[in-house]
């Protein structure tokens, strides 16, 4: 038996329930896996709401840590005792144990801790896919980053620090601020205070940046396009304040702008591809370029107050539930 978060109504955090279900023997191409970490991530907030259609009742999270405890038949590199880790895969990681398709599951390497590794599976392979494949980053860019000090945005921080990028980073609060700086933006912009647009023009002695990766959505939009340079790029890899609509004659207005909606299946695999990004996340952290810890933890069974505090935007870096 394990214990598990289900829902079986979308609405408020109050809708999550921890539920006793059973957790039988792995079938063929399986592995059962009990958790040791599980990550908190907005997405898991639009399948609660609704946003994201779900079958119900369902499970929630896509993204955990943890150690294998058996296999099923045809299953040949994932072995019992492996440490793994997971960014994709059916609802169900907020749960202590369960069985998931083996060939999900990433092998976490000597050096990288559970702890670590519980905030990077789906947010370092954020960070990845969005520098290294949907805007390739040469090193010498301005960029700018939306929510700076969120759990994808300190990791981006970094990255973009290590490959020699200029990181402009909106926040809410100079606290934030005062983080995002730490973890290497270059530059922040208080959103509660300052003017976007302005700012970024004003850094960029009036040329605006080649990209914009906008997790936001509604509520930056206009901003984010007000920011680009002629032919720049739009990266909406989020809608945390709601949807975006966009006016395409906008965007021949604003310098033939361009506008993608990536989305994670589309960049990670086959499985060798996704292991080669598990690769390149795990070598940033060995080599000491990424530092990344939870900066809130919460007992499973508190999974409603952990969203509670993820879309008061009160939270900071990673939020991590602990089995």
């Amino acid at each position: 038996m394990a214990k598990a978060i289900r829902f079986y109504e979308t609405g408020g955090p109050e809708v999550l329930k921890l539920e006793t279900v059973a957790v039988g023997e792995p079938g063929p191409g399986q592995a059962r896996v009990r958790h040791t970490g599980i990550a908190v991530n907005f997405i898991d907030i639009y399948f609660r709401t609704g946003r994201y259609p779900a079958q119900l009742p369902s499970g929630l999270g896509s993204d955990a840590v943890g150690v294998v405890e058996a296999v099923g038949p045809g299953v040949t590199d994932i072995a019992a005792g492996d440490r793994v880790g997971y960014l994709i895969g059916p609802q169900g990681a907020y749960s202590d144990v369960r069985v998931m398709p083996a060939e999900v599951l990433i092998k976490l390497p000597d050096g990288v801790s559970d702890s670590t590794a519980a905030t990077l599976m789906m947010k370092g392979m954020t960070a990845q896919y969005l520098f290294r494949q949907v805007f390739p980053l040469k090193g010498g860019e301005t960029i700018l980053y939306h929510a700076a000090a969120g759990g994808v945005g300190l990791i981006a921080c970094q990255w973009a620090k290590a490959i020699g990028v200029t990181m402009i980073g909106t926040v809410s609060t100079d606290e934030k601020a005062a983080i995002a700086k730490a973890n290497g933006c270059t530059h922040t912009i208080v959103t509660s205070r300052e003017n976007i647009a302005e700012r970024v023009r004003e850094i960029t002695g009036g040329k605006g940046v080649p990209v914009v990766f906008d997790s936001v959505g509604k509520d930056t939009l206009e901003a984010s396009l007000n920011c680009l340079q002629p032919r720049g790029a739009l990266v909406s890899n989020g809608t945390s304040s709601g949807p975006v609509v966009i006016d395409t004659m906008l965007l021949a207005a604003k310098g033939s702008l361009w506008v993608t909606r990536p989305a994670m299946m589309h960049y990670i695999m086959p499985r060798a591809h996704m292991l080669e990004m598990a690769d390149e996340v795990f070598g940033m952290v060995l080599e000491g370029k990424i530092k990344s810890e939870a900066s809130q933890t919460f007992p499973l069974e508190a999974a409603a107050d952990a969203h509670r505090a993820l879309e008061s935007r009160k939270t900071v870096g990673a939020t991590v539930l602990l089995p």
